[in-house]
């Protein structure tokens, strides 16, 4: 790095009180430390963590139901004062040098979206800490973690250029404050699971952003049971991908409505998305997946 770079780390919360202290954990453990971070939660109380003071920590609450992930994203961006907005899910343990490459890809490409490389764990009854330390038993993940099959390996890799917008992901996206903000954030009008985030890829792409997988460090991802199809997700699944169709002319997450369809729950055709009935409580519960499942 030829020169200082403010990193700003970015989180949502709701419950997840474990995985939130590991975040912390892996933030404790880097090389460039961030300036901040910034914690956005959507629950009645500030979550509790204790830190070391490597770093401040500030919190904001946004309250809604279902689950208002546009707009807890926009808050915490609001709040951040980091050159750099580095958008971390809870659910993900950040390597040593994360922060760092953020500032690096800053330093690259001021108009560049990055995506790190995120590697999934599975469920286990202990935690991914050194009992010694308390810091993340990064050997331990990185023997553990498995790469997402529809993703490539980024072990020989800097910067790699990304045409495909639709590749930006929640768990880990790194950009400029600057063209956050060009982007105009998050579309709010989405609410609860699904499309905010292939939303935002196409408002960035319309900004004059360039996206990249970013090498040289890797995010853990830990275990939360998932459901396949997300049928708890139905109602905003639905709304927001009609949402999205009025915005952009087609539709997006296609392999969710097609495994509805097939069920019966929907019909498609170019247009229109029409609810043909509501998934069962026990349709509901038996797509939830085991521990072995680590991605939907």
């Amino acid at each position: 790095m030829t020169s200082y770079r403010s990193v700003s780390v970015l989180t949502l919360v709701r419950g997840r009180q474990q995985h939130l202290d590991h975040l912390v954990a892996g933030l404790e453990t880097q090389t460039f430390p961030p300036d901040e971070l910034v914690i956005a939660y959507m629950q009645d109380d500030a979550p509790q963590i204790e830190t070391t003071g490597m770093f401040p920590v500030r919190y904001v609450q946004v309250p809604g139901e279902p689950m208002p992930l546009a707009a807890a994203r926009n808050r915490a961006a609001e709040m951040a004062a980091g050159d750099v907005l580095a958008f971390l899910d809870v659910d993900c343990i950040p390597d040593p040098d994360f922060v760092r490459r953020a500032a690096e890809g800053h330093a690259f490409d001021t108009n560049g979206v990055f995506l790190p490389e995120v590697r999934y764990l599975p469920g286990t009854d202990t935690d991914w800490l050194d009992q010694k330390t308390g810091a993340p038993d990064f050997q331990l993940l990185l023997s553990t973690g498995v790469r997402h099959p529809s993703k490539r390996p980024l072990d020989d890799a800097s910067f790699l250029p990304i045409t495909d917008f639709g590749e930006l992901w929640g768990l880990a996206f790194i950009l400029s404050a600057k063209i956050w903000h060009a982007a105009g954030g998050m579309d709010e009008d989405y609410i609860g699971y699904g499309a905010e985030e292939t939303d935002l890829g196409r408002r960035l792409e319309c900004s004059g952003a360039r996206m990249y997988w970013l090498g040289g460090t890797i995010c853990f991802h830990q275990h939360h049971h998932v459901h396949k199809p997300p049928l708890q997700h139905f109602e905003s699944i639905i709304r927001n991908a009609r949402l999205f169709r009025s915005r952009w002319g087609e539709w997006c997450m296609q392999y969710w409505l097609d495994d509805f369809e097939r069920r019966g729950l929907v019909k498609r055709s170019e247009e229109k998305l029409e609810i043909v009935r509501r998934p069962t409580e026990c349709e509901v519960a038996d797509t939830r997946q085991g521990a072995e499942v680590l991605f939907s």
